[in-house]
This record gives structure tokens, C-alpha cells and sequence, in this order.
């Protein structure tokens, strides 16, 4: 989903480059002269770039050059700059690390203001007035802050749309993740053209269903059955963990809350639940927002369940 990301700002930022080029006192008389195509390889697969060509053919990339196929660690920098919160500070440290440290100072300079025009518009981009289903989550990528590099977590909001494609809504960096940050995300997507959201998966952050119904009154928020799979792991030992997890799928694979309720109560009383009661007395607690329709089936992030666009 993150292709089109990367494709853009590579693009933007080759671009920028092709001006710092033609602006030179060697060029004069140079011009552009179209795009070639070119594929590269990056840590999450193919990506497919259009570079610009100047007619004197002087003009030699130093993002990506002239005859290099491979772009390690490209991925992460690209997702982290594309997040709110990013100082330009940080986002030239990054730019540095793609260019290298023998690039001019302009260079970095001129590449750099044209990708905050790329990030701005991507981040203020309007959205549609309807999702079915979001998820709200958090990846792990390295950032450079403060001349170090640290592993920061970047809040996702990944949208379905009602033709079943997915859309990264937005990317947020946030030091402490609570009620208020999502709040104020909630209130961004609002600013952004969202009316409605039907359906809602998320972890079982304190106060994050009430941060998403203040701004979306009659959102379903339901706990995402991977954060529940995973919480229930911490549990069990590792020789143990293969033949629970084929126990609880009879739960979260449930037609409805009764049959859930029911397959729930037969593993309390099976092997697996009596040996670890706790995972019982957590899907309990959060059964609320497992189940806030009975029309809604649960979801996860890897479930290829498309709600319809009404409300049940």
C-alpha cells in the first residue's frame, strides 16, 4: 500500500534534483527532456520510477544512479517521513542518509523542499466521507533524532473503502500514545472530509473507543483479534502455543457473539482453559468490544471481511 508513497516522493525528489542540475553554471542551454523508466529493488519489492532526462544527457542521479538497482533501507525513511510530527531537521538527517555525506549542502537543501510539498499534500489530502472499516495500529521504524538513531513508533490509520480498497489515511509520530493523541487524530480525519466510520479494529488501548466516539458518535469499535491472540500468548509457554491457538479459533471464528459465548465457555472447560484461566478472564473482559453488534462479525487486521456500507 506504501508503493505509491515511495514511487512519489522518489519522483519528487529526482525531480528536485534535475533543477539543482539545469541551475548549474555548467548547463546553460540544458533543458529536460522527458522521463526514462527504470526498476529498482527495495527491501519490500519492485518499484517502478520515472527519472528525468536532460538533453545534453549530463544529468546523473545521486539518489538512485545511473546504474544502481538496489535501494536497502529506503523503505522505513520513506514511511517516517511521510508521518506528522517529523521536524525538518529530522527529515534532512534522513535525506543525508539516502544522499550520503559527500552531497552539497544545497543539494540537500533544494531535495528537501520539494519533498515537504510532497508530504503537506499527502498529508492534507481530502478523504472520502465514508470508510466501512479502519484499522488504527502502530509500526516500529528507525528514525534519526538528535544525531542518534532510535526506534519510533508510527500510529497507522489504514482505511477500507466501499469498493473493498485499502487507503493509508494517515501517519502520525507521537512520543506517549494515549486518549488525547487519538483524539486529535480522530479530529484530523474529520477536518479532512471523513463523516462516518461503520466499523472500528483496534488494540485495548484505556480510553481509545471513547477518543473515537467522541468524534464519531455512532462508530462500533471492536479489539482487533490479533492484539487479543497476541495478549493471550503471553500467557502460555512456547512448547504450548501451536495447540492453543487451534483451540481458540473456534472463538474468534464464531458466526456471532452467541456462538462465540458458547465456544468461549467450552474452552474455560477444556484443557486449554483450565490450564491457563487467565486467557479466558481476558477475553472476558474485553468481550464488550469484541461484540458491540450482533451484527458485526469480529475482525482483524488480516480478515478479508468487507462490511457494508450501513449501519447494522
Amino acid at each position: 500500500m506504501l508503493d505509491s508513497l515511495k514511487k512519489a516522493l522518489t519522483e519528487r525528489a529526482l525531480n528536485a534534483e534535475m533543477d539543482y542540475h539545469l541551475a548549474g553554471a555548467d548547463n546553460a542551454g540544458n533543458s529536460r527532456n522527458g522521463y526514462g523508466r527504470k526498476t529498482v529493488m527495495t527491501d519490500n519489492g519492485k518499484l517502478v520510477i520515472d527519472v528525468p532526462r536532460d538533453r545534453q544527457s549530463s544529468f546523473d542521479p545521486q539518489l538512485i544512479a545511473k546504474y544502481q538497482r538496489r535501494f536497502p533501507g529506503f523503505d522505513e525513511k520513506i514511511i517516517s517521513m511521510y508521518a506528522r510530527s517529523m521536524s525538518t531537521g529530522e527529515i534532512t538527517g534522513h535525506l543525508q542518509d539516502l544522499y550520503g555525506i559527500d552531497v552539497s549542502p544545497d543539494l540537500i537543501s533544494t531535495v528537501r523542499d520539494a519533498v515537504l510539498d510532497e508530504v503537506a499534500a499527502w498529508q492534507q489530502r481530502p478523504l472520502d466521507p465514508i470508510y466501512p472499516l479502519v484499522f488504527f495500529d502502530a509500526i516500529r521504524v528507525k528514525i534519526r533524532d538528535e544525531g542518534m538513531v532510535k526506534s519510533k513508533a508510527i500510529y497507522v490509520a489504514r482505511g477500507v473503502r466501499a469498493d473493498g480498497a485499502k487507503e493509508v489515511l494517515g501517519l502520525w509520530i507521537e512520543q506517549n500514545e494515549g486518549a488525547k493523541f487519538w483524539l486529535r487524530v480522530m479530529n484530523e480525519l474529520k477536518n479532512r472530509g471523513v463523516e462516518d466510520i461503520l466499523l472500528v479494529a483496534v488494540d485495548g488501548l484505556k480510553g481509545f473507543a471513547d477518543a473515537i466516539n467522541a468524534a464519531f458518535l455512532e462508530t462500533i469499535v471492536q479489539t482487533c483479534i490479533v492484539h487479543l491472540l497476541r495478549n493471550s500468548m503471553d500467557f502460555v509457554s512456547w512448547k504450548d502455543r501451536e495447540g492453543l491457538a487451534t483451540a481458540l479459533k473456534e472463538v474468534y471464528r464464531a458466526v456471532d457473539a452467541d456462538a462465540a459465548e458458547k465456544a468461549l465457555s467450552a474452552f474455560e472447560a477444556g484443557p486449554w482453559g483450565t490450564r491457563y484461566p487467565a486467557i479466558g478472564q481476558s477475553r472476558r473482559r474485553a468481550w464488550t468490544e469484541q461484540f458491540q453488534s450482533s451484527h458485526s462479525p469480529m475482525t482483524s487486521a488480516g480478515s478479508s471481511t468487507q462490511p457494508t456500507p450501513s449501519r447494522p
